[in-house]
């Protein structure tokens, strides 16, 4: 079970409301869902960045194990 924090956070009503009514979760579940979005926005913009900057050579065929017959 991960280490839990508990905080305290001044957030608006009215967004925690919205926010919990569309995730059908509870306040916890709906405040660690937008955590993980977060998270994630935050590795994308790391992949984003590095759009261009690696060459990868594929050969599809055999990457698929096709035979050249």
């Amino acid at each position: 079970m991960p280490k839990i924090k508990r905080i305290s956070a001044n957030i608006p009503e009215q967004l925690v409301k919205e926010a919990c009514a569309v995730s059908g979760a509870s306040l916890t579940e709906t405040l660690i869902q937008g955590l993980i979005l977060v998270k994630r926005a935050g590795a994308y913009e790391k992949a984003k960045a590095l759009q261009g900057k690696l060459s990868i050579t594929v050969d599809l065929d055999e990457s698929r194990e096709r035979r050249n017959s």
